[in-house]
């Protein structure tokens, strides 16, 4: 862990920021983003190490301090300590992005791997529970948590049943948890994307002409326009925006 603090004059300086499944992809562009903005950034990772460790040299290059946490998202004991220490070691928590999940394919009627199923839930849905309930606890007044759903939650596609429905949770889930952390001034929201160009959903996969063609703008999205909206909601321009669910998915759910 870098001893780097930042001592720009940008929006979020002087915040510590927690991005789940941060080693590529979506995660790894909005701690780009944040430590751009000034915010001490940490990721966590379950297996790529390497990846996870390049990914902070470049944060830390930005000059701000980072640092990559190994932790499975689908254990919730791991998220909570994951929380915990993050706020522990870097003296406190204002943005919890939870980013990190699987996607697996199951035709309801077909084939079931139930214990693929089980672990998409708790990735997807339980670990994102975990993380914020610990937030919670340790986050003062201003605080940011921003979750993953997906224009899935409300149009969904042949095969994936189980990942809309842990998508759709998140949605419920957030809602009522910006009721209840409200009054103490934490914002909670969600984002509805779409379809991403990244390593489990590339532009150039087998059903990429097909997903192209059901958002209005017909092309893929790029992780730093996901990232973009993460740091949106992470600024003090969204202070009065929570309990709320920004599509950015191309017009795909419209």
């Amino acid at each position: 862990m870098s001893t780097k603090t930042s001592t720009t004059n940008k929006p979020l300086s002087g915040k510590v920021a927690l991005v789940t499944g941060g080693s590529r992809g979506i995660g790894a562009a909005s701690a780009r983003a944040l430590a751009e903005q000034g915010a001490d950034v940490v990721i966590s990772y379950a297996a790529s190490a390497d990846k996870a460790n390049a990914v902070v040299k470049e944060l830390e290059a930005k000059g701000v301090r980072a640092a990559a946490f190994k932790a499975d998202q689908a254990d919730a004991t791991q998220v909570t300590k994951l929380v915990n220490d993050v706020a522990q070691k870097f003296g406190r928590l204002d943005i919890l992005v939870n980013n990190a999940g699987v996607a697996v394919q199951a035709p309801v009627g077909g084939e079931t791997d139930l214990a693929a199923l089980d672990r998409q839930v708790a990735v997807n849905y339980t670990g994102v529970v975990a993380g914020i309930r610990a937030a919670a606890k340790v986050m003062g007044e201003g605080g940011r948590i921003i979750s993953m759903s997906s224009f899935l939650a409300v149009r969904t596609f042949p095969g994936m049943a189980d990942y809309s429905a842990t998508k759709a949770a998140i949605v419920g889930y957030t809602k009522a948890a910006a009721r209840d952390l409200g009054a103490r001034k934490i914002t909670v929201n969600a984002l509805q994307i779409g379809s991403i160009d990244t390593d489990m959903n590339p532009e150039n996969g087998d059903s990429s002409d097909y997903q192209r063609s059901v958002n209005a703008l017909g092309r893929y999205g790029k992780p730093e326009e996901i990232a973009a909206a993460v740091v949106f909601l992470a600024s003090p321009d969204a202070s009065f925006v929570t309990g709320s669910m920004l599509a950015v998915d191309g017009g795909a759910g419209a």
